[in-house]
């Protein structure tokens, strides 16, 4: 079973809903789940800790300050003990505290304290969760990397009809026995991954250079999130400001030949996605002085085509990736132009983005994203950080992944 011995925290909050929390445990209890919980101060409005320890078979955790247990600092121990969190019902107020990283009260101290996925599983009145301010703070914890069950439409307790109705007790356990069995999978099968990101740089002589504005920001959170989701990851980066993370392979490169070179060293991967924003041509010739603004090779420089990362990777008969994604960076007739790319690259799936927006793409903390695969079908991602456009294509990646493998096998 996916889910045997696996072991999950789960904060109750306060909400009609929460007594929806008792059907969870047996549920995840029946296929034998160890299951830990914190009843926060207004869950305990709605649900008794007699009822909970009860089901759980452990100690129901109320207070920060527990005498008889805080010496084993609970807000830390709790969070690395689970293997994932759940936090049902999610309340306006509950979201709200999250989004600004409050940590007032047991619950909200272990989820600021935590490495481990959380999930939130939102409750409240309609009205409540179409407001601009629970909006923003729903924009807010996606790009923290919360993940989000529901809400669903439906009849709320206070006799009103819409989005807001918390997600039943069998569609939680039913994502979360898919979360595992995608987690267990991508162990099993020990899945690799390469993404190129950042710009190249040619060099005309040695303090001049052919190049462009990429920042190398979506392919660093895109290496992040697949390595999020268990997949050994190495970023090829070229010129950039980066920020190393610890548990991420990082190989610096400058030009294009240099990252094709390490791209070919990095083979076989189940995954290449080359967000680079590579120079297209580079100077036959580099000079090995500086070139004086009075000599006239300025005036007839010629160049040569680099190599293409990406047409290679997807025309490999060797080591082929399984999953191949380019990045198309335009500024006119974006889907038009990356549909022509994908046909011509035999791409998997590629991200097109628009550039000419000084506020999106290059340079920019924030992306607007179209991914289309080879049906012609388009995800379109409206603008967002970086780090969450990046999540939802990994996930995409991981997703046809698995498909591809399990026909394969």
């Amino acid at each position: 079973m996916s889910l045997k011995n696996k072991k999950i925290l789960i904060v109750i909050g306060g909400g009609i809903s929460a007594y929806k929390a008792l059907d969870l445990i047996r549920l995840l209890k029946k296929n034998n789940v160890n299951i830990k919980t914190i009843l926060t101060k207004s869950g305990k409005e709605f649900v008794t800790p007699l009822s909970v320890t009860t089901l759980t078979k452990n100690k129901t955790f109320e207070d920060i300050f527990d005498k008889n247990s805080e010496a084993e600092i609970d807000h830390i121990s709790l969070s690395r003990w689970a293997d994932l969190i759940v936090v049902l019902p999610t309340t306006a107020n509950f979201m709200t505290k999250l989004s600004i990283g409050k940590a007032e009260d047991l619950a909200t101290t272990v989820l600021l304290a935590s490495d481990k996925d959380i999930l939130l599983v939102p409750a409240m009145n309609v009205r409540m969760w179409l407001h601009k301010a629970t909006q923003n703070n729903f924009r807010i914890l996606q790009d923290y990397g919360y993940i989000f069950i529901g809400p669903e439409k439906g009849e709320m307790a206070c006799g009103e009809y819409g989005e807001g109705k918390m997600s039943s007790p069998r569609q939680i356990y039913s994502y979360i026995k898919d979360y595992f069995d995608k987690k267990n999978l991508v162990i099993k099968k020990k899945f690799k991954a390469l993404v190129t990101t950042g710009p190249t740089r040619e060099y005309l002589d040695p303090v001049r250079y052919i190049s462009n504005e990429s920042s190398g920001k979506q392919g660093y959170e895109v290496a992040l999130a697949l390595r999020k989701l268990g997949i050994e990851t190495k970023l090829i980066s070229g010129p950039s400001n980066l920020i190393p993370f610890k548990d991420l392979k990082i190989k610096n490169i400058v030009s294009a030949k240099e990252m094709m070179c390490e791209v070919k060293k990095s083979l076989p991967v189940d995954i290449a996605v080359c967000t680079a924003a590579v120079s297209d041509f580079k100077p036959i010739y580099k000079s090995k002085n500086k070139i004086k603004k009075t000599d006239n090779r300025m005036n007839s420089i010629k160049f040569e085509k680099n190599p293409d990362i990406l047409e290679f990777l997807c025309k490999s008969n060797k080591d082929r990736p399984k999953i191949v994604v380019g990045f198309c960076a335009e500024t006119e007739k974006v889907i038009q132009n990356a549909k022509v790319k994908l046909r011509e690259k035999y791409c998997d799936l590629i991200v097109a983005n628009n550039v000419s927006n000084k506020n999106l793409g290059f340079n920019s903390d924030f992306n607007k994203v179209s991914i289309i695969d080879q049906t012609g079908k388009v995800i379109s991602i409206p603008k967002n950080k970086k780090s969450y456009i990046a999540n939802k294509i990994a996930n995409i990646i991981l997703d046809k992944l698995l498909i591809n493998d399990k026909s394969i096998n």
